[in-house]
């Protein structure tokens, strides 16, 4: 028999997640809400053999896996737009208490910059970025997800930030 209580509880944690991760991997928001469907179904449809405990890994595994299908379906457009991902926007956002409408502004512009070059990051050290920075996972959970070593998580999540900052550095604070 379904769990439905399971059902709602796992729908209610995971789906944000889920879009999340799908917007930054695939740059369309369409794409990225067909995903997250795609996600929920799979969920319903495997709901008694889905343990509570690993739900996470195996919820955002699903979630890559299906991203991984949709990039290799279409050819990439590097120029599409991306609508703000809240969790990122929400985490950048509170970490300036700032209320100068100046430093307001260059916050935005940031996060803006921020935003394009995670999107221009290679996908797999993007997919880790994400994963671990924004959606909050741990290496092993990453690691399960995308079945690689722990090590190859924390490699690709530092060349990542390597990447990210020498792309940023510019716009460092005088």
């Amino acid at each position: 028999m379904l769990d439905k209580p399971k059902y709602k509880f796992l729908i209610q944690q995971y789906k944000n997640k889920i879009y999340t991760y799908s917007i930054y991997m695939l740059r369309n928001k369409i794409d990225a809400e067909e995903v997250t469907q795609e996600v929920m179904i799979k969920i319903w449809k495997n709901i008694d053999q889905v343990n509570a405990l690993a739900a996470k890994t195996w919820i955002m595994k699903t979630t890559n896996n299906l991203c991984i299908d949709y990039l290799r379906k279409r050819a990439i457009n590097n120029k599409r737009e991306v609508d703000l991902s809240e969790d990122f926007e929400g985490s950048f956002s509170n970490k300036s208490n700032s209320d100068d409408p100046s430093s307001i502004v260059h916050n935005k512009m940031v996060y803006e910059k921020i935003k394009e070059e995670i999107i221009r990051l290679p996908e797999n050290l993007k997919s880790v970025f994400v994963m671990y920075e924004i959606q909050g996972l741990k290496y092993k959970e990453i690691s399960i997800s995308l079945k690689m070593p722990i090590n190859s998580v924390k490699v690709y999540l530092l060349r990542a930030r390597k990447n990210l900052q020498k792309e940023l550095k510019k716009y460092e604070a005088d």
